[in-house]
């Protein structure tokens, strides 16, 4: 009992300030607007009589989307019991709604019920559904936002694993002819740049910079060390490794990276910004 109570109660709590939210806006809008006869009532009765209006709305809102739930979940023991699809419980409360005002509206309001009368009270009635489903859709994309931003959070943390155990291994670079062959730890790479027919290897060993030149294509080597996220294009000439990068500089139409303890700076053409900016 105690916790089909607590159901309830957490039912009420969740749906409590939507409905009341809405009947409230009901009120006022009949209030001031007034698409039915008021003439009848002095100011106080028809302070009453309009919040009939809102009572009706937030009665049959909580019974469709609260009590009725509430029972099913009471009687089958299943929590996540759904009593009606989103669209039927909608018409449901369109319907009700509709029928509670034109009979409030004649045996209480004593308002001639005629064809126009019947359509402004439907579509009045067409406000409480309509605001249920817009909150009803906003909550659905709120936990959608939250869902994948924790799915980004694992993958990041799943690409910073893998960019963390890249830098563990090495690779060996190999001259054109294969007749020379050069092997560096990733972490120790800082970027690679074309020189003519040489690329020019920038390395850091022993808290030094220090450059070796292999005769190759800057493709060819860009083919080579593609599978390795920790490297990234930045020029038609030059490849950096992300784990150096300390910023990305902007002057006018002129762009450049900042690499740590590195006092030449890394040219960045336009062809790579957008990309780069990704990476970073």
């Amino acid at each position: 009992m105690d916790h089909r109570l607590s159901h309830l109660i957490l039912l009420l709590n969740e749906k409590l300030r939507l409905f009341l939210s809405i009947s409230f806006g009901i009120f006022l809008f009949i209030l001031f607007f007034q698409p039915f006869t008021l003439d009848r009532f002095d100011f106080n009765n028809r302070l009453l009589f309009v919040a009939g209006f809102g009572g009706i709305v937030f009665f049959f809102m909580s019974l469709i989307q609260v009590i009725l739930p509430w029972l099913i979940y009471k009687n089958n023991q299943n929590e996540n019991e759904t009593v009606f699809p989103s669209y039927l419980s909608s018409f449901i409360i369109l319907a009700l709604n509709s029928v509670a005002f034109t009979f409030y509206l004649r045996y209480v309001g004593f308002v001639n019920i005629s064809f126009y009368i019947v359509a402004k009270v439907v579509l009045v009635c067409l406000a409480p559904p309509v605001a249920l489903r817009l909150y009803d859709v906003n909550k659905e994309l709120r936990q959608l936002n939250e869902s994948l931003i924790i799915e980004k959070k694992i993958i990041q943390k799943q690409i910073e694993k893998q960019q963390e155990d890249d830098l563990n291994k090495s690779i060996e670079f190999t001259s054109e002819n294969s007749t020379e062959n050069f092997v560096l730890p990733i972490v120790e790479i800082v970027c690679i740049k074309s020189a003519d027919n040489y690329v020019e290897i920038v390395y850091k060993k022993d808290d030094s910079f220090k450059k070796r030149l292999i005769r190759n294509t800057l493709k060819n080597i860009d083919l080579q060390i593609k599978h390795y996220s920790n490297f990234v294009r930045c020029h038609r000439i030059c490849i950096v490794n992300k784990y150096y990068i300390e910023r990305l500089n902007h002057s006018y139409s002129k762009y450049w990276l900042t690499i740590r303890g590195f006092q030449e700076q890394i040219p960045v053409s336009r062809q790579y910004i957008l990309k780069l900016k990704e990476t970073l």
